[in-house]
């Protein structure tokens, strides 16, 4: 049975419509993956395009690709307590040019990864290294993909990328706020990965976000972490020994009394104080690495003004801290850390025993 003509005809134009259709999709397909690479707004690809700022504002996105594609010779290497540095003030005090290198957890296993990255294409006159005291009793394999991070924005291959190229958060959102911060306003760059604009920071904040433990703790021996410790620690001397001509300053943040206290009642704080010993007695060794101890500024952990809750403290706290670090003050050495870090546990006592009393009965 032979189709007719009419049969014919609609037949046709089915399949020129289908063609149409599937060379139209392909076009709006390549359209939006070449939008997405061109403005790159996660950095997996190249730098700013001219004309535009670097808008950081999702470090677990655009770290890597900001470590890959970026021009720059230092970095500012830590945990939350780091993201509110601005880089100018560490180009203007150390003559280079910073960027941030964060994971909100700290550990040193995914310091370390960053760290790793950033020196497959730079070589850094100088790391900014926030060590938390939680880093060296932590894992010593890195927490990225067990944590959902996006691995096809860390890895070398771009043909597993389509979940970046055919996002609409990425195309309708991430794009336009790129776009709206570099043309409109007063963005600044240094202030990448920043969270404490529009924040508070109170004693009565900080109380209300400290849920004290109503018994204390039996003291852990010191050497409770001391498998963990010995791993942080090497990863650490590795960092240093492999790049000999990178400066390393490492330092100690200034931690609210609230921590010091929930350390000593978890019954922390000695293994805390005998981690921090060891490592720094183990980083002196090296020529490359130079130790800047902050924990124990009495002015700023005492005043619950300065923070939010027990640890992430204020902008102005900070500037502080790198304005000490330009100006070499509290640098540890081999004839002053132990004493420096013996004097913190004195604090610590006299913090539980009598300055956390004006806020709870002993």
């Amino acid at each position: 049975m032979h189709k007719n003509k009419k049969e014919t005809i609609t037949q046709d134009q089915n399949i020129s419509f289908l063609r149409r259709f599937a060379v139209r999709s392909v076009a709006l397909l390549a359209a939006v993956i070449g939008v997405v690479i061109l403005f790159d707004p996660f950095y997996r690809y190249h730098a700013p395009l001219p004309g535009l700022k670097a808008v950081l504002s999702d470090k677990e996105y655009q770290c890597v690709g900001t470590l890959r594609n970026f021009d720059y010779d230092a970095l500012i290497v830590g945990s939350s307590v780091c993201e509110n540095y601005n880089n100018h003030w560490f180009d203007e005090g150390f003559g280079c040019t910073a960027i941030k290198a964060i994971r909100s957890y700290g550990a040193t296993a995914d310091l370390c990864y960053l760290l790793d990255k950033a020196y497959e294409s730079h070589e850094l006159k100088y790391v900014f290294y926030n060590i938390d005291p939680s880093s060296l009793s932590a894992s010593t394999e890195p927490t990225y993909e067990a944590t959902n991070c996006p691995m096809y924005l860390y890895d070398r291959s771009f043909f597993n990328d389509y979940p970046y190229w055919l996002n609409k958060g990425v195309l309708l959102e991430k794009i336009p706020y790129m776009l709206a911060y570099s043309l409109i306003g007063n963005y600044d760059e240094g202030d990448s990965y920043n969270w404490a604009q529009w924040k508070y920071f109170g004693q009565d904040l900080a109380i209300g976000m400290y849920t004290r433990l109503p018994d204390v703790k039996q003291m852990q021996p010191e050497n409770t972490n001391a498998e963990e410790l010995a791993g942080n620690i090497a990863l650490l001397t590795a960092q240093v020994e492999a790049h000999p001509d990178t400066t390393f300053k490492f330092f100690f943040s200034p931690y609210s009394m609230l921590w010091w206290d929930n350390a000593y009642r978890n019954g922390e704080r000695d293994a805390v104080i005998y981690n921090e010993t060891q490592a720094i007695g183990a980083l002196l060794a090296y020529d490359n690495a130079e130790i800047y101890f902050y924990q124990d500024d009495e002015d700023i952990i005492t005043d619950l003004d300065n923070y939010m809750d027990m640890i992430h403290f204020s902008k102005d706290i900070n500037y502080d801290i790198y304005d000490k670090l330009a100006k070499g003050e509290g640098r540890l050495t081999e004839e002053n850390y132990t004493k420096r870090l013996e004097q913190m546990r004195t604090l610590s006592e006299r913090i539980v025993q009598e300055d956390i009393l004006q806020y709870y009965a002993k």
